[in-house]
């Protein structure tokens, strides 16, 4: 996912645009590029490599330019490696100048059509097919607007463009599909961006774009149109600070976290998704090779990521795809067979962590021909080694105990299920229905967080315990292991988890009055096992809390409470049902008194062995 910024004042807006990147930075970007239109009415344009800050220097280097209407861009490279030929702002004969987020899918076909009508290119993007198709349009004699409402007809796939041309120098057109994008209002001033985050020094006046709208902007006006008719579209005051990594009103960084899930995932599968497919470019150019040859998939991972493998692990085995997972910090340590064609996939929040870094290592050594890597991270070492990256878009996350990079690594991997699951047999009513699921995880996560009021009250039942035992079947096993691991790290009571069918092999013997039992039973196929584990702890005189869905047919009584989960497709439930354990824990962290955000002996990327 990239990041658009754009402006139009009666002012130098170069050092907002600059602000604007340098605010939407904690996505991470290989390049980045400025575009404005000067007093000469030229198209002035710098580009660099790298951070921000390497396009700031280039600023200070250069001729910077001056002027009132300009675009900005951060870039994560789909069409075409790290370059600044790559980067964007793309231009066409000094004329029109874009910026995208997403990508197109019919780009080859428009760009063979493209060359056949004289133009030539410069980068390996699929983005340059806009530029060019707009100025066509434009050299036919069309306005701006009307220029960019025919090229956005001929495009196919999930992106945001902002597009500036000298032909009308004081406008600035946004377009919308797929990709979000925002206008932010000032008196006498209009600005455009992918993220409210990228303008809210300047402004918390926003116009919310919706799917299909072009906007037109200028200094005194704001002009939105769907389907070519002129709508009008409400000003939303936003609630965010200047700095996206204040606590605002949150008690907690790990509270704020918890609520920001629903926007992590959106950002996550912004520009992935079609209506009803994966955009499979979003793995990177050279990932359709990759993914055709791969024939087993072997995830390595510590911690929280690899209990998100471990979800992973049974979604991939479920469509065919054979797939190992293993700790990050003992793979290294022990001798192994390595299939062939294994894709080999790292995950790691931070893309730092030493024995993850260090189990990849050893996985070339051991000749695992690709690395594809899950990262929060992207100017990370484990990114800047992978073969192919799928960006999680999680944002800062402060607190020590990972929440919304939890659940932001559990939907690429979902992602990366289906990209892999096309080889083997997935059909296209099973990807389209996984799609639609995946649509809707935020509206669900939302759902989710409306039990807060009700997890805080039964949380004070953990406040004189000691010890407390999670139970799981099927894909929520490791969403058991989650909650325990959540509520050991900031609460420190002793946690385990099992799968409920372990129950009596051992673990039943701690069952007591004294140790909360917490299950996670969703109204799948496994509901009716689960039930039979939770009647073996009643028995002995266990006391339950379980989290399922009112039509699971299970009553709270004396020994059980039942915390009503929203009905949800068993493809995302491990995703939702993470959600209650993560606000179990803060609450009973908050009744124990402990430092919450920095639980003790732990650090945020584990960068030592």
């Amino acid at each position: 996912m990239c990041g658009i910024v754009g402006a139009v004042a009666n002012r130098d807006i170069v050092p907002i645009l600059v602000d604007g990147l340098r605010r939407l930075e904690y996505r991470g970007y290989d390049s980045s590029g400025v575009a404005v239109i000067e007093a000469s009415q030229a198209i002035n344009r710098v580009r660099a490599v790298g951070k921000v800050a390497e396009l700031e220097s280039a600023l200070r280097k250069g001729s910077a330019p001056t002027g009132g209407t300009g675009i900005a861009h951060t870039r994560w490279a789909t069409h075409g490696r790290p370059s600044e030929s790559n980067a964007h702002p793309h231009m066409c004969r000094q004329r029109v100048a874009v910026v995208c987020n997403g990508i197109i899918e019919n780009h080859d076909q428009l760009r063979s059509e493209q060359i056949s009508a004289g133009y030539e290119f410069s980068s390996e993007t699929d983005t340059e097919v806009i530029v060019t198709e707009i100025h066509r349009h434009l050299e036919q004699g069309l306005e701006l607007r009307p220029a960019v409402q025919r090229t956005v007809e001929a495009l196919e796939g999930a992106f945001a463009i902002g597009v500036i041309a000298t032909d009308q120098p004081d406008r600035l057109v946004g377009a919308r599909r797929g990709s979000p994008l925002v206008i932010g209002l000032k008196d006498g001033e209009a600005f455009l961006a992918s993220d409210m985050a990228a303008l809210i020094a300047v402004t918390q006046r926003f116009i919310i774009l919706e799917d299909g709208d072009i906007a037109e902007i200028s200094c005194g006006n704001v002009s939105v149109y769907d389907d070519g008719r002129p709508v009008q579209r409400p000003i939303h005051i936003s609630p965010l600070s200047a700095d996206a990594v204040e606590l605002g009103n949150y008690r907690h960084y790990m509270l704020k976290e918890i609520y920001e899930q629903g926007r992590a995932v959106a950002d996550t599968l912004e520009g992935r998704l079609t209506t009803n497919r994966l955009l499979e470019a979003a793995f990177g150019p050279d990932s359709g090779p990759i993914f055709d040859a791969t024939k087993f998939v072997q995830i390595i991972a510590c911690g929280t990521s690899y209990y998100a493998g471990l979800v992973a692990r049974i979604w991939f085995e479920a469509h065919g795809i054979p797939c190992d997972v293993e700790i990050a910090s003992e793979f290294r340590y022990r001798a192994h067979v390595v299939p062939d064609d294994t894709l080999l996939v790292a995950i790691s929040q931070s893309g730092e962590t030493a024995d993850t870094l260090a189990a990849v290592q050893e996985a070339k050594r051991l000749g695992y021909r690709y690395c594809a890597a899950i990262c929060n991270v992207p100017e990370s070492a484990l990114v800047r080694g992978a073969d192919l990256v799928l960006m999680t878009h999680a944002g800062p996350e402060i607190g020590v105990a990972s929440t919304k990079a939890f659940t932001t690594q559990l939907t690429a991997l979902l992602l990366l299920m289906i990209a892999l699951g096309r080889r083997y047999g997935m059909s296209a009513d099973t990807e389209a229905k996984i799609v639609a699921e995946l649509r809707s995880l935020p509206v669900k996560i939302e759902q989710a967080l409306r039990l807060d009021t009700e997890i805080a009250q039964i949380a004070e039942q953990f406040a004189d315990k000691q010890h407390a035992l999670f139970l799981g079947r099927g894909a929520h096993f490791p969403i058991a292991l989650e909650g325990a691991l959540k509520l050991k790290e900031i609460s420190y009571i002793h946690a385990e988890a099992y799968p409920a069918g372990e129950l009596k092999h051992g673990p039943l013997a701690l069952v007591d009055a004294n140790m909360p039992v917490v299950a996670v039973a969703p109204n799948n196929q496994l509901l009716e096992k689960l039930k039979s584990n939770i009647h073996e702890v009643r028995a002995r005189g266990g006391k339950l809390i379980v989290f399922t869905e009112a039509a699971a047919g299970i009553d709270a009584d004396s020994d059980l409470q039942v915390l009503p989960v929203a009905p949800v497709d068993d493809s995302i439930s491990p995703i939702i049902y993470s959600i209650p354990l993560q606000l179990l824990a803060y609450h009973v962290a908050v009744i124990k008194g402990t430092d919450i955000d920095k639980p003790r002996n732990l650090a945020k990327s584990v960068t030592v062995e």
